[in-house]
C-alpha cells in the first residue's frame, strides 16, 4: 500500500514539473499581434467651449424705503408671493431725526407768533377799511401778510407732521412710510423682519434694502469664457444651456452682451458674458440655478474625419500608420484640420479607403 501512495506521489511531482515547463516555453514564444484598422469617414465637426454661470431674472429690483428712516412695524408679504406694481410690502414705523425734530417744532412756534400778530393786524385794517379811514391799498397788504402767514403756519405744522409721522393729512394715502413695489413680479427675497432699523436711499447712502422683487417671465444666462476663445464670440450667436437642476432639458438662448474688459478669476482671464433665455417650456426657472452654456465656436460640416486617437505626434508633424500590405504599415503624414476633442479634421494625406492602424486585436 505505501508502494501505491509514493508511486503515486511521484507521478504528481512529475507532471506539476512537466507542465511548469510548457507553461515557461509557451510563455517564451514570440507572440503575434493583429492590429485592428478604421477608415476615415465623412463627419461634422463642431469645435464648442462651455461657459459656466447661473440663470437670473433680467429685471430684479431692490426696493428701498424712499425719503423714510425708521423701524420695519409691519411686512405684509413673503418671498415667493406674486405682486403687481403698487402693491404694499412693509411699513415703516417713523423714528425722528431729533435736530430736525427741534428744528420743525421751532419753525411751527415762530409760525403761530407771525401769524398772530398778521391776524391783529389784519382784524384791525379790516375795520379801518370798512370805515374807510384806510385806503384800500393798504387793506390789502395787510390782507396778504395775513394770508402768508397762515399759509406758512400750516406748512410748518405739516413738516412737523411728515418729521413725526411721515404723512400728512393732506397726502392721504400718498403716503411713503408705506413700502411698495416697484415693479410687477415675484418676491425673491425679503432681508428684514420686524423691527428692524432701516435708512432711507439718498444721495450719501444706498439705503436698506425691504425686498428684492424679479419678474421670472424673463430670464437671462449670465457667465464667464475664458480669454482664449472670447475673441470667437460675437452677439446674436444661438447658445444651448443646461441647468443642473432640470434634467434632460436643454433651453434655448441667444448671446446679447460680451464684456470689453476681463476679470483674473484662479491666474486666468475670463469675460463675462449674458444670453436671454427665450424658451422655457412652461418652466418656473428659479432665480440663482447653476448652468453651463455650450456655444458652438467654428463647425466643418461633412469632411473628412478620424478618431483623434489614431493620429501619431512628432515634433512639429503629424502622421497615421496606413496599411499598404495585410499587417504592414507605413507612416503617412497627414495634414489636420478643427478637432472637437473626439474626432479631427483630415485636409490631406488619407482617404475613405486608407486603413488606418489602430490597436491590438488578438494574441495567437
Amino acid at each position: 500500500m505505501k508502494k501505491v501512495f509514493r508511486w503515486i506521489l511521484i507521478i504528481l511531482i512529475i507532471a506539476i514539473f512537466g507542465g511548469t515547463i510548457y507553461f515557461l516555453y509557451q510563455k517564451s514564444k514570440p507572440q503575434t499581434i493583429v492590429w485592428e484598422t478604421k477608415k476615415p469617414f465623412i463627419s461634422s465637426i463642431e469645435k464648442i467651449t462651455i461657459a459656466t454661470g447661473s440663470v437670473i431674472p433680467r429685471k430684479e429690483i431692490e426696493i428701498k424705503p424712499q425719503g423714510v428712516s425708521g423701524i420695519v412695524d409691519e411686512l405684509y408679504l413673503e418671498p415667493g408671493v406674486i405682486v403687481k406694481k403698487g402693491d404694499p410690502i412693509a411699513k415703516v414705523k417713523i423714528i425722528p431725526d431729533m435736530i430736525n425734530l427741534r428744528s420743525a417744532e421751532s419753525r411751527v412756534t415762530q409760525a403761530a407768533l407771525n401769524f398772530k400778530n398778521a391776524e391783529i393786524n389784519y382784524t384791525r385794517d379790516r375795520e379801518l377799511y370798512e370805515k374807510e379811514i384806510i385806503a384800500r391799498t393798504v387793506y390789502e397788504q395787510t390782507e396778504l401778510a395775513y394770508n402768508t402767514a397762515q399759509a406758512e403756519l400750516e406748512t410748518a405744522k405739516d413738516n412737523l407732521q411728515l418729521i413725526q409721522e411721515g404723512v400728512t393729512k393732506k397726502m392721504g394715502s400718498a403716503t411713503n412710510t408705506i413700502i411698495r413695489s416697484t415693479i410687477d413680479g415675484m418676491i425673491l427675497d425679503i432681508p428684514v423682519k420686524e423691527g428692524y432699523s432701516v435708512i432711507q436711499s439718498n444721495t450719501f447712502n444706498a439705503g436698506t434694502t425691504i425686498a428684492i422683487v424679479a419678474d421670472m417671465k424673463e430670464m437671462i444666462f449670465q457667465g464667464t469664457v475664458d480669454e482664449t476663445e472670447v475673441a470667437k464670440l460675437y452677439e446674436g450667436m444661438n447658445i444651448t444651456l443646461t441647468i443642473g437642476a432640470v434634467e434632460d432639458t436643454t433651453f434655448p438662448a441667444r448671446l446679447e452682451y460680451i464684456s470689453p474688459k476681463g476679470v483674473v478669476e484662479n491666474g486666468a482671464t475670463k469675460f463675462e458674458i449674458k444670453a436671454a433665455v427665450y424658451d422655457m417650456h412652461g418652466l418656473f426657472i428659479r432665480s440663482g440655478y447653476s448652468a453651463n452654456a455650450e456655444i458652438v465656436l467654428e463647425i466643418r460640416k461633412d469632411v473628412l474625419s478620424l478618431d483623434e486617437g489614431l493620429l501619431i505626434f512628432e515634433n512639429d508633424s503629424t502622421f497615421v500608420e496606413v496599411e499598404k500590405e495585410p499587417q504592414v504599415f507605413e507612416k503617412t503624414y497627414i495634414e489636420t484640420g478643427l478637432s472637437d476633442g473626439i474626432k479631427i479634421e483630415i485636409l490631406s494625406g488619407v482617404d475613405t479607403t486608407s486603413l488606418i492602424k489602430a490597436g491590438p486585436k488578438k494574441d495567437i
